[in-house]
């Protein structure tokens, strides 16, 4: 790709182009930025009238002029906000800087990546700001950043400051989101992009569940493997906003950032602010192509630690099998059965800290309920580790129980307003993780266990959203405390192997990516249900990162019956679990767990690192999903089919499948050999014929030549 910037009468950052790699570049703007009637002039003289409310910019401000949506707004010492940046000066620097207390993409050798840091500056407040654009080496991105400094003798105060800025001088887009809610999370919705405001954010404290901080601009016929799409996503875990404007001209303006709705903050003489990133895509080969680019970032240039191309072992968390009623004898028994059929790691959820019987007490009293586990963690975790599996366990830091010790030390703690009733949710407040004595206090209590007790694997969970938030630095002071205690987690534990869930998949973002390797994709454990929501996931997200796992039936979020060939096949598109009483399992089942188990770890390196390509949609409503991951040197691959509805008299099809190497030959595990092409090209009929609904089908594919 290309991205071309330029400057107007030298003085304003103006966009040029981003798309496909451009050879010989005319780098001067051929738009004409007439000055049309009712819209403002800049002051000084320039070559040719016009106005910066019809100009394509890289970072717009407010009030001079433009009275489309600015990227920074700051108020001065008197009051006035009508400020404009200047371009000042630029350089470019081999690799890419980290930023500061905040999650970030990375680089390990200079020659991965090319950073150009543009300066701009306001003679009149001081502001100064430098624009961080980074290219990498073999991936069609750039990474974008802000730093704000004020160099004048005066406080400044910070009242929007987004991450980026894109104009695009046309709107012949389709806009692209992944909103949802709690166990229905990140499904796709496309719709003609209208002029007007188009707005996604999170004024919840958090990303949440009901918006990932993404959106992607399509062509109308851009499809997943063909077609011109630019694409956007936050590395950050807190308030979002995301626009798309298309203004009276059909120019479309995209940004991204912090939301101004909670945010506020002081910046005094001769400190700085660093903004989160946004990642930008392009992609001329359509979604699958996009998706490779985010997955292929995330994998090598956001996870860290000795997990990141580490295989996942597949694990049995308790939840769903026993809830809050278990003892240390039913803990055991269950893992005893659990190694019987080849788990590797056994998870103990929630109810085992404190008096924690239920969800209304206890959250943050990190000490072990003696009646449930009367030997104690550390004895526990030994029994499990003599079984031949690893140990993890639950954890929700950033909550309070008013029922809890923690909480009648400490009542200050929890986030509430003064002479104001706190809103609840789950019986449970959130701590302000903005206060050092507060992440302290949790962190030494997690220490405690972690010293002593030998644990492999953490669940980190968060369970509400954010209430009676002041407008102000906390809920941003919030998300740098909660990273600085994660990146002393991480870094005195890299062992350890951590996952990130909220409710699920409520904050399923890349800043908790960057800190924790994979995320609990959704609470909903329904096979149909997370067809959906893993194929949104795959969008943006790497499998890698995406846990899955099989459950009882009838399901406890929708009480739908599956077979467990289903429930596995689904399951094993992500990192592979179970969560049910495995205790309660037939004969018959526990060897079709064990066969799944098998299955998988023969195959997981390519099921988790390979390139994942997704074919049919759930979405289409024609009843069908289906997908395939490829190794990347086109060596192996396997397909599933999912029939989620089944038809009298209907036609059986052809399915066809992608990523496979057109000149080479496969084998599938069922004996069929044909060239990557006519698997492709051609396609296959699924043989035998699925009958019923709910239905799967998995194939192994293998280069026989």
């Amino acid at each position: 790709m290309s991205y071309v910037i330029g400057l107007k009468e030298g003085r304003y950052l103006t966009h040029h182009y981003w798309g496909k790699k451009l050879e010989n570049i005319h780098s001067e703007p051929d738009y004409q930025q007439e000055s049309p009637s009712f819209y403002a002039n800049p002051n000084e003289k320039t070559v040719q009238p016009f106005s910066l409310g019809t100009l394509l910019q890289e970072f717009p401000g407010t009030d001079t002029g433009d009275h489309r949506e600015a990227a920074y707004t700051y108020t001065d010492k008197d009051g006035y906000r009508a400020n404009q940046l200047i371009y000042k000066s630029y350089q470019i620097i081999p690799g890419k800087k980290e930023l500061a207390g905040l999650p970030h993409t990375y680089v390990t050798d200079p020659g991965q990546a090319e950073t150009l840091e543009l300066t701009l500056n306001d003679s009149i407040t001081g502001m100064e700001v430098i624009l961080s654009y980074t290219i990498f080496q073999n991936l069609s991105v750039i990474t974008r950043s802000v730093v704000f400094t004020n160099t004048s003798q005066a406080p400044l105060r910070l009242d929007r400051v987004l991450s980026m800025n894109v104009d695009f001088d046309e709107s012949d887009f389709e806009l692209i989101q992944l909103p949802g809610a709690w166990a229905r999370e990140r499904e796709i919705v496309r719709s003609p992009l209208v002029r007007g405001i188009h707005k996604i954010d999170s004024k919840r404290g958090t990303t949440s569940h009901t918006y990932q901080p993404f959106l992607a601009l399509a062509r109308p016929d851009t499809r997943e493997e063909a077609g011109e799409v630019y694409a956007f996503h936050f590395v950050y875990s807190g308030e979002f906003v995301a626009h798309v404007e298309v203004d009276t001209y059909a120019q479309t303006r995209v940004q991204m950032g912090i939301n101004p709705e909670h945010f506020e903050w002081t910046l005094h003489p001769q400190e700085t602010f660093q903004t989160p990133e946004v990642v930008m895509v392009y992609s001329d080969q359509g979604l699958n192509n996009m998706s490779h680019q985010f997955h292929r970032l995330y994998q090598d240039h956001l996870i860290r630690g000795q997990h990141q191309y580490q295989e996942r072992p597949v694990l049995i968390n308790n939840w769903e099998g026993t809830y809050f009623d278990f003892t240390e004898e039913k803990i055991l028994a269950m893992a005893d059965q659990a190694a019987e059929v080849g788990v590797e790691l056994f998870v103990l959820d929630d109810g085992w800290f404190g008096e924690r019987n239920n969800d209304d007490s206890s959250l943050g009293d990190w000490f072990v309920n003696a009646p449930k586990l009367p030997n104690g963690l550390k004895a526990l975790s030994q029994a499990i580790h003599e079984k031949g599996m690893k140990f993890g366990l639950w954890f929700e830091p950033e909550m309070i129980s008013e029922n809890s010790e923690l909480y009648r030390a400490h009542p200050d703690w929890a986030i509430q307003t003064p002479n104001r009733p706190p809103s609840r949710g789950r019986d449970q407040l959130i701590l302000d993780f903005s206060r050092k004595e507060v992440r302290d206090n949790i962190l030494n209590q997690m220490k405690a266990i972690l010293d002593e007790v030998p644990i492999d694997y953490i669940k980190w969970d968060y369970n509400r959203n954010m209430t009676e938030l002041m407008k102000g630095e906390n809920t941003h002071r919030y998300m740098l405390g909660l990273y600085e205690l994660m990146k002393d987690l991480v870094t005195t534990y890299p062992n350890i192997l951590f996952e990130s869930c909220s409710g699920g998949g409520g904050r399923f973002d890349p800043g908790m990516l960057y800190y924790m390797p994979q995320t609990w994709t959704s609470d909903n454990t329904d096979a149909p249900s997370r067809l959906e929501i893993q194929y949104g996931t795959s969008l943006i997200m790497p499998t890698s990162s995406m846990g899955a796992h099989v459950s009882a039936i009838p399901n406890h979020q929708v009480n739908r019956m599956t077979s467990l060939e289903m429930r596995g096949h689904v399951a094993m598109s992500g990192n592979l679990g179970y969560e049910l009483d495995i205790t309660t399992l037939s004969e018959t089942e526990k060897k079709q767990v064990k066969d799944q188990i098998i299955f998988y770890k023969s195959h997981r390196k390519l099921i988790q690192f390979g390139d994942f390509y997704r074919i049919l949609s759930p979405f289409n409503k024609k009843e069908e999903t289906a997908w395939i991951v490829v190794a990347p040197d086109k060596s192996e691959a396997i397909y599933s089919y999912f029939q989620i509805r089944d038809q009298a008299n209907k036609a059986n099809k052809r399915v066809k499948l992608l990523g496979l190497d057109p000149k080479r030959r496969y084998q599938s595990d069922d004996g069929m050999i044909l060239g990557g092409d006519e698997w492709m090209y051609r396609g296959f009929y699924i043989q035998p014929h699925l009958f019923g609904d709910y239905q799967s089908k998995q194939l192994y594919l293998k280069v026989v030549d």
